[in-house]
């Protein structure tokens, strides 16, 4: 008897041995925990610096302050680097102490016929019972399908995962492929946030790297809706902007078009003020070059243009031509403080604007930093809502392309959260889903890591690489969609017909229509029926004119209402 209970003996002590160590390894991780916890920044540190920021630009008239917001600047970059700093050190710490945790298959083998060969390929951990059905691995409590170790939920593929449908380790969520993600659909490392794909992202729907906010594209952004790098604040499409709605890099303020300008819809480069046309202008609504006052036209001036310097203006201030309004740089607008041309609005920079801080062209809407959108917000081109750094998208904070629904990262989902492509559902990392959580391909349901050998999923779907209901044709996501055009990729959403990649409900046409009941081609918004070249876009309401933003406008290249 004493030589048939040795070998459980000899077990039982290394059993004990190896839960010491994971003990050690757990107090390591919290203090690598804690650690990070120490040295990240307190927010009010940083919102004390925004604080400091803004009350310096807006008491900047006449540029004294620029040292002031230089230095503001440079630390806040600091806070954001030290921030950084904590989230990579926590991650090298945390994959430091998982490394270390010792395998169990060696003592498994030392017992006599034991019952559990799949032991062999386990983490560390004491033989747990299978509490749930069809688990490969140990330790998967009341759980279904799972491959790997100690996860609870259904569906993983990896170990310690909390959720279903995760692919890879210690995910917190569903839908997730990578390791260490707080959240669902994340494609890569260590979010903390839903369909983020990239690294180090605190929010949802980014992409990119070391991100706070929704809806980015690049690295190091904080805010919503940027393309680039290093932007705090919302639409800007360049790097090291802070602000909204700039075009360029690095601005400070709203709705500039070009670098290193201080203010407002300014075109140009290292302008400081509102609506200067030009470079290196000092004032409000300045035409031309290295001039220091209001209204003026010309190069190195100084002093108060006349009540207009333009031609054909009414109003007061307007240095551009044929304005009716104040202080228009640009020409044939309406309204003021524009620099740009035929807006209908205050604040544009970009032309064919109605709306308000608009750094793009043909928009509808406030505050979009590219072309085609109907919505405030935006830094990618063609989407209808806010706050989208992609393309042709309809909804909230999506950094992917062809998107009906929100936070997207991926390309022509219809729902919300998705990393991955084609799906229709949420928080999916895998394509051509339907359902929800999933991190394999072609799965109907919830949270699966498997590729399905099908063509489509979902239901009642003819043609290939479809998901959701009875669509036809081919790489369609959504509900009823009938993709009858020359592309490949087909429509988003719902009741979609036509040539491809329409994204909204109802639309048909020759393509890339976002919104609802749009026929043509390029439109985003309600009702516009334009046959848009390959190069121009309308966008807003009712409108029949190519190039046009607004609502009602039958001509071609008009902004505002009721044009012919």
């Amino acid at each position: 008897m004493a030589a048939a209970a040795a070998p459980y003996a000899s077990w039982l002590s290394t059993a004990a041995t190896r839960a010491l160590s994971a003990a050690a390894q757990a107090k390591a991780a919290a203090a690598v925990y804690e650690a990070a916890r120490a040295a990240t920044v307190d927010p009010l540190l940083v919102a004390a610096n925004r604080h400091q920021l803004v009350s310096l630009v807006l008491s900047n008239l006449f540029g004294q302050n620029a040292p002031a917001i230089a230095a503001t600047e440079a630390a806040y970059e600091q806070l954001w680097a030290a921030d950084v700093a904590a989230m990579v050190s926590y991650h090298s710490g945390a994959s430091a102490v998982a490394a270390q945790l010792a395998p169990w298959a060696q003592a498994v083998r030392a017992l006599p016929n034991p019952t559990a060969p799949a032991l062999a390929s386990g983490p560390a951990a004491l033989a747990i019972p299978a509490l749930g059905i069809g688990n490969t691995g140990i330790g998967n409590i009341f759980s279904i399908g799972n491959i790997g170790d100690y996860n609870l939920g259904n569906g993983n593929t990896g170990n310690a995962n909390l959720g279903s449908g995760n692919t890879g380790q210690a995910n917190l969520g569903s839908g997730n492929t990578g390791f260490f993600n707080f959240g669902s659909g994340n494609t890569a490392n260590t979010n903390f946030g839903s369909g983020n794909l990239g690294n180090l992202n605190l929010g949802s729907g980014n992409d990119g790297n070391g991100n706070f906010g929704l809806g980015n594209i690049g690295d190091g952004n904080r805010g919503s809706g940027n393309v680039g790098s290093f932007n705090f604040g919302t639409a800007n499409a360049g790097s090291f902007n802070v602000g909204s709605a700039n075009h360029g890099s690095p601005n400070v303020g709203f709705a500039n078009l070009g670098n290193n300008n201080l203010g407002i819809a300014n075109l140009g480069n290292n302008n400081l003020g509102i609506a200067n046309l030009g470079n290196n202008n000092l004032g409000i609504a300045n035409l031309g070059n290295n001039n220091i006052g209001i209204g003026l036209t010309g190069d190195n001036m100084i002093g108060i243009g006349a009540l207009n310097s333009g031609i054909g203006n009414l109003g007061f201030g307007n240095s551009g031509n044929n304005n009716i309004g104040l202080f228009n740089s640009g020409n044939n607008n309406i309204g003021f403080f524009n620099s740009g041309d035929s807006n209908f609005g205050f604040f544009n920079s970009g032309d064919t604007n109605t709306g308000f801080g608009n750094a793009g062209f043909t928009n509808t809407g406030f505050g979009n930093a590219s072309s085609g959108n109907f919505g405030f917000g935006n830094a990618g081109n063609n989407n209808f809502g806010f706050g989208n750094s992609g393309f042709e998208n309809m909804g909230v904070g999506n950094s992917g392309a062809y998107n009906t629904g929100s936070f997207n990262s991926g390309t022509l989902n219809t729902g919300d959260l998705n990393s991955g492509d084609f799906n229709t559902g949420w928080a999916n990392s895998g394509d051509i889903n339907t359902g929800g959580f999933h991190s394999g391909d072609l799965n109907t349901g919830f949270g699966s890591p498997v590729d399905q050998p099908v063509m489509n999923s979902g239901f009642g779907n003819i043609g290939t690489g479809n998901s959701g209901f009875n669509n036809s044709g081919d790489a369609n996501s959504g509900f009823q969609n009938t993709n009858t055009g020359a592309f490949f990729i087909g429509h988003s959403g719902l009741l979609n017909s036509g040539g491809g990649q329409h994204v909204g409900i109802s639309n048909s046409g020759t393509g890339f229509n976002t919104g609802l009941f749009n026929t043509g081609f390029n439109n985003t918004g309600i009702g516009n029926s334009a046959t848009n070249a390959a190069f121009t876009t309308t966008s807003g309401v009712a409108n029949s004119g190519d190039n046009s933003s607004g609502g009602f406008n039958a001509g071609n290249d008009q902004s505002g209402f009721f044009d012919g």
